[in-house]
């Protein structure tokens, strides 16, 4: 018969084990908790929209006359989605 303190060695192993498992999952947008920070999902998205922006920042800047233009260019490469929602709102008469 096994002796006690191998039965808590197995179960220590065990709970090690279900613990690696866990940090392996696939679900990336699980809760944070106390010992695991949350895991920020959308990788794609964010690429799309860091390569919208250079192409924004680029046309913006690109037909800009004076420094000042420049940099208004660049402030509305950083929110150029809320202009495409905005006129493709207004093609759609909504």
């Amino acid at each position: 018969m096994p002796h006690p303190l191998e039965y808590e060695a197995i179960r220590v192993r065990e709970a090690a084990w279900r613990s690696e498992e866990d940090d392996m999952s696939d679900e990336c947008c699980g809760p944070e908790t106390k010992d695991r920070k949350a895991v920020k999902c959308g990788g794609v998205a964010g690429g799309l929209y860091g390569l919208g922006f250079i192409g924004a920042a680029v046309y913006f800047i690109g037909h800009a006359a004076t420094f000042w233009a420049g940099v208004l260019g660049f402030l509305k490469a950083l929110v150029w989605p809320a202009f495409l929602v905005h006129k493709l709102m207004t093609f759609l008469n909504m």
